[in-house]
């Protein structure tokens, strides 16, 4: 049985912040960069379990770990001793001469969690470094083998895709809202391919099989357009995570993907920045289609970027996870990735991460995702399933989207600037509701369409998934009145 949140390793008491009064400056100046320079972000000063508390004396229940980040809940006593002990015997070392005992031991734990079918992990601190990483990886793959490939420089991706903030993350992203400013300076060696969205791309009466044939023909054809020996990797979220609200892949899709690359010798890549480490009811979110020895359920990655629940908040840290085949080529050329960064492998961060990838697997928690995340599904297809501006609710495990319609039939999205999504979370968070869920935009075409995301911890127990269902349902009619209020015809 998966802890709760009141389990003796979740701290019984927050502890407060000392500072109250700082948070604007000694001279009562803000001098952080905020997410907004405009408006001042809520304070937190003290965490408990599911619960976040505020300096303005509100308990809010956090149902989405940030983006899908706090695995684990907020004040887990065992994992904050792993990052002191670690303290108390070495904060940081060069990665270029020395390593610890804690950063192999979290690797071993990573690729044990594989089955280990992949062989080795490199750690960062940033779902964006380690997207930036497979990208310069997977180059270096190719100019490494015998013989070498150095024509391979372009990237397949998806539309509506997010891979991260940096350039090389941003220009392999296909959002199209967060790449617009930085069009000009982003890379042009990328092309996309449809997602994999069967709410919004099915056509009537198609099958799963004929679905996923659908969409590996226009993978193939976008190989033989830019050339089969030019591309370097396919890149794709099992999973989506903010840009499209948890799509989850169609049975089948991932190992039709890399069979494509196979034909032509490129990389299958992999992004679980968000969806990964458990979120999804699997360790990795490719273990739920995964066979190995069956070409036809093959969807091991070559490349595979984690982040988010591998260190469930305590530190930052991500990661990128190469098999062996990759490994073995590298071994037989240079000797060494050509990449590397001060940070990496940090052994606080590796502490941290380490003592929470143990509790997932020395609680069991993986079978709690999948019973708390079957137990989410049914609420919210009964309590709001049946609301006329709800188009569709998808996900897997413990990561679940909402997306919102203007018309149920048509699947008309509402106008940009209703900020649909963006009102639900602002209602979420004041009285009486106090709860988090995570909202995105750009859901239906890259700029209009919204959603939210509910990804709570992997702790939780059957009342707080009622609570949060609960809670939404009530949320979406207040949102709604509201927009009525306005003259905002839904309709």
């Amino acid at each position: 049985m998966a802890p709760s949140a009141t389990s003796p390793r979740v701290a019984s008491q927050p502890n407060m912040a000392k500072d109250v009064n700082g948070t604007c400056g000694s001279e009562g100046r803000r001098c952080l960069v905020d997410r907004s320079l405009n408006e001042l972000p809520a304070v937190v000063i003290g965490s408990k379990g599911n619960y976040l508390h505020m300096s303005s004396g509100q308990r809010i229940f956090d149902a989405t770990g940030g983006a899908a980040v706090a695995c684990l809940g907020h004040g887990n006593h065992e994992v904050r001793a792993a990052i002191m002990d670690q303290l108390d015997v070495n904060a940081y070392s060069n990665s270029m001469l020395f390593t610890n005992p804690v950063n192999g031991n979290l690797a071993q734990e990573i690729i044990e969690g594989t089955g280990n079918l992949m062989s080795r992990v490199y750690i960062c601190s940033s779902g964006s470094e380690a997207t930036e990483a497979a990208m310069k990886m997977g180059r270096q793959y190719f100019c490494e083998l015998s013989p070498p490939q150095p024509q391979r420089t372009k990237f397949i991706a998806r539309e509506h895709s997010y891979h991260g903030n940096t350039i090389g993350a941003l220009s392999i992203s296909g959002h199209v809202a967060r790449r617009e400013a930085y069009i000009p300076i982003l890379s042009d060696n990328i092309s996309w391919v449809s997602a994999c969205n069967p709410y919004r791309q099915r056509l009537p009466n198609e099958s799963d099989v004929s679905f996923v044939a659908r969409k590996a023909v226009e993978l193939d054809n976008e190989f033989q357009r830019l050339g089969p020996d030019s591309v370097i990797a396919f890149i794709c979220e099992p999973v989506s995570g903010a840009s499209l609200g948890c799509v989850p892949y169609v049975d089948g899709y991932l190992a039709a993907m890399k069979g494509v690359c196979r034909k032509y010798g490129a990389l299958f890549m992999l992004d679980e920045i968000m969806s990964g480490m458990g979120r999804c009811g699997t360790l990795h979110a490719w273990q739920g289609e995964h066979v190995e020895g069956d070409p036809k359920r093959d969807c091991l990655p070559d490349l595979q970027m984690v982040g988010k629940g591998l260190g469930g908040g305590y530190q930052a840290v991500a990661g990128v996870i190469a098999g062996k085949q990759y490994i073995n080529a590298i071994k037989a050329g240079t000797g060494g990735i050509i990449h590397g960064q001060t940070y990496q492998a940090h052994p606080v961060a590796c502490a941290a991460s380490l003592a929470v990838q143990r509790i997932i697997r020395r609680d069991n928690l993986l079978p709690n995702v999948v019973k708390q995340g079957a137990y989410l599904a049914q609420l919210l297809r009964q309590k709001i399933g049946s609301h006329p501006h709800v188009g569709d609710i998808r996900g897997k495990g413990l990561f679940w989207g909402v997306e919102f319609v203007r018309d149920e039939e048509t699947k008309v999205p509402f106008p940009r600037a209703w900020n649909v999504a963006g009102r639900v979370l602002d209602v979420a968070l004041k009285e009486p509701f106090n709860i988090t869920f995570y909202p995105g935009q750009g859901t239906a075409d890259g700029r209009e369409g919204d959603h939210v995301i509910v990804s709570p911890a992997y702790t939780v127990v059957k009342e707080d998934v009622e609570l949060i269902t609960d809670k939404l349902r009530d949320i979406l009619d207040v949102v709604f009145e509201q927009l009525a209020r306005e003259g905002k015809k839904a309709c």
